[in-house]
């Protein structure tokens, strides 16, 4: 009778081992690749290639290639670039996506905000491959909207706002009540100051989910931005890394310089914002 316990704090202490090793495991996993970066961003371009696992440069740290990759790749106008690009498609997403779903679960007696989710949801099975040559030969050869960031941001409201609205549409329709908003309605809130006052803040946790995972998928968008910005003054980090990149030979210290600089603000988002990602994760699945 007295080992039963003991049998069972033995195995709950072995269930703990296994679940940190796994966790160590997984850290290591996703923590290598970019000590790897951050390593041979202070390494000369023979070093990286002779020893890419070598934690140091036996001729010290290359800062150099910091300098470099500031000046070659154009770093603070590229960053001003991803900025306003990402910004200003983030904000424009989470309004109108909170909007929208707003407007499907509150009226979702009718036929047409049925059809119209209905229509919003189909359209996220479409891969972006299909649309993108018509997309191009449209805003590009006929319109003429190449090289301007509007158009980038445009893009991105479009192609994110399938998404985003679905998420919103769930943890509206699982943790709004709708007495908020009939007292609201009491008091003389029409539905603007409804919308503003009441629903817009209790959906902090899922906006802030997200806007971190746009913020990284538009951060880091590669080929979009290569077909819409075509000069070098319109680049966002992704493309004025390009610059690195010869025919022959690639600049590896500066190439892994400028994605460090690139990556390091994401990293910081995603720090300050990591607590409501988790927040809205669980409060969307739960109801």
């Amino acid at each position: 009778m007295s080992e039963a316990p003991h049998a069972v704090s033995g195995h709950k202490t072995l269930t703990q081992a296994v679940k940190i090793i796994i966790a160590v495991i997984m850290l290591f996993i996703y923590l290598f690749p970019f000590v790897l970066v951050l390593v041979n961003s202070l390494k000369t371009k023979v070093a990286i290639v002779k020893t890419p696992l070598l934690l140091a440069d036996p001729k010290g740290p290359q800062w150099v290639n910091y300098q470099n990759a500031v000046e070659e790749m154009d770093f603070v106008r590229a960053f001003g670039n991803s900025l306003f690009v990402v910004g200003l498609s983030v904000v424009l997403l989470m309004l109108f996506s909170s909007m929208a779903a707003w407007l499907f679960v509150r009226y979702n007696k009718w036929i047409s905000s049925r059809l119209s989710f209905s229509a919003m949801l189909a359209s996220m099975i479409v891969p972006f491959q299909v649309v993108m040559i018509p997309l191009i030969a449209i805003y590009g050869a006929q319109l003429h909207l190449q090289n301007y960031r509007m158009t980038m941001v445009f893009m991105n409201l479009g192609f994110g706002v399938s998404m985003c609205t679905f998420m919103c549409h769930g943890f509206i329709k699982g943790n709004i009540p709708r007495a908020l908003e009939e007292a609201a309605r009491i008091d003389g809130a029409g539905y603007h100051r409804t919308f503003f006052s009441i629903v817009l803040p209790l959906l902090k946790p899922i906006l802030s989910t997200i806007s971190i995972l746009q913020i990284l998928n538009y951060w880091n968008d590669y080929l979009l931005p290569s077909m819409i910005f075509t000069r070098k003054q319109f680049y966002t980090l992704p493309l004025a890394i390009r610059t690195f990149y010869g025919e022959f030979s690639s600049d590896y210290g500066n190439i892994m310089a400028g994605l460090t600089l690139s990556v390091a603000p994401v990293i910081i988002v995603y720090l300050i914002l990591q607590k409501h990602v988790i927040g809205g994760i669980v409060a969307g699945a739960v109801k």
